[in-house]
C-alpha cells in the first residue's frame, strides 16, 4: 500500500492542481505497477485523475481548442496527470484501456460524488471485449519483441508482457474487463504448476530489484509468451458498441456537471 506521508503529498499536489487550473477532481487513483502489485523498491507513483471544470467552461465556441489534460513533471518519484471528464468519457466510449483500468484500481486517492461508480456500472454496456483483446495483444507483442529476446533482458518487462497475456485469457473466459491486480490474473494459469512457480520466483525478484535490473531470459516464460502470441496472431478486432452507449455517457456527463 501507499505510505501515509506519500499519500498526503499526493493529495496536496492534487489540491494545488485544482486551485491552479480552476477544476474539481472527481476521481484519482494509482495506475502503474504499484496498483498492479509488482512494484520495485524505486518504482514511481503513477497518479491519474479525472477532473471537471465549471459547467459554463464547456459552453464555448472554441471548446475543441481548449486543453483537456493537466500534466506535471515527475518530482520525487511522483508522476501526476489527469484528463478532463469530457475527454475521459469520449475515450471510454472507445473502450480506452487506461480509463477502464483506472476505474478498477485498488488504490483510490479521491472519489467524489457518483461519477466513478456510475462509470463502473456502465462498463458492461460500453466496454468491448474484442477491443480489449486487441489492445493487450499489441502491448504484449511490442514489449516482448522489443525487450525480451536479448542476451540480457529487463526483469520488469516480463510483467509488461505477462499481465496483458493473462488479461486476454481473462477476457476470453469471462467476457468482462480484466482486473488490474496481477495476483487476480495469475489464477488463469494456476493449474500450470511449473509456469506458476516461475512467475512466483520472478515476482519476488521484481519486488527486490531496481527498475532497470537486467538478467538472462527465462526460457519457460519465453516459451509460454511465444505460444500465446502465436495463438492470438489471427485475432481480428470487431466493431465497437452501438451508438446507444453515447447517450448513457452524455447523461453521466451532464449529471456530473450539474
Amino acid at each position: 500500500m501507499i505510505e501515509q506521508v506519500v499519500k498526503e503529498e499526493i493529495l496536496s499536489r492534487i489540491e494545488k492542481a485544482e486551485k491552479e487550473h480552476g477544476v474539481r477532481v472527481l476521481y484519482a487513483v494509482e495506475s502503474g505497477s504499484r496498483a498492479w502489485g509488482f512494484e520495485s523498491p524505486n518504482s514511481d507513483y503513477d497518479v491519474r485523475f479525472i477532473y471537471a471544470h465549471p459547467k459554463d467552461w464547456y459552453v464555448a465556441v472554441d471548446l475543441e481548442d481548449k486543453r483537456d489534460v493537466i500534466e506535471y513533471p515527475i518530482v520525487d518519484e511522483i508522476d501526476i496527470n489527469g484528463w478532463d471528464i469530457r475527454k475521459a468519457l469520449k475515450l471510454f466510449s472507445k473502450s480506452n484501456p487506461a480509463f477502464v483500468e483506472w476505474l478498477q484500481s485498488p488504490i483510490v486517492y479521491i472519489e467524489r460524488g457518483n461519477f466513478a461508480q456510475e462509470a463502473r456500472e456502465l462498463l458492461p454496456k460500453v466496454y468491448s471485449v474484442e477491443k480489449g483483446i486487441y489492445h493487450y495483444r499489441s502491448m504484449a507483442k511490442t514489449n516482448y519483441r522489443g525487450y525480451l529476446r536479448e542476451e540480457l533482458v529487463p526483469i520488469k518487462k516480463y510483467f509488461y508482457v505477462l499481465r496483458p497475456l493473462l488479461s486476454i485469457m481473462w477476457l476470453e473466459k469471462y467476457r468482462e474487463p480484466a482486473p488490474i491486480e496481477f495476483e487476480k490474473l495469475r489464477k488463469m494459469v494456476s493449474e500450470r504448476i511449473d509456469l506458476d512457480s516461475q512467475i512466483s520466483e520472478l515476482l519476488e525478484r521484481k519486488k527486490r530489484s531496481l527498475e532497470k535490473e537486467l538478467a538472462p531470459p527465462i526460457t519457460e516464460l519465453n516459451h509460454f509468451i511465444e505460444s500465446e502470441l502465436q495463438r492470438l496472431e489471427s485475432f481480428a478486432e470487431s466493431p465497437g458498441k452501438s451508438g446507444q452507449t453515447m447517450n448513457d455517457l452524455n447523461s453521466l456527463f451532464h449529471e456530473t456537471l450539474s
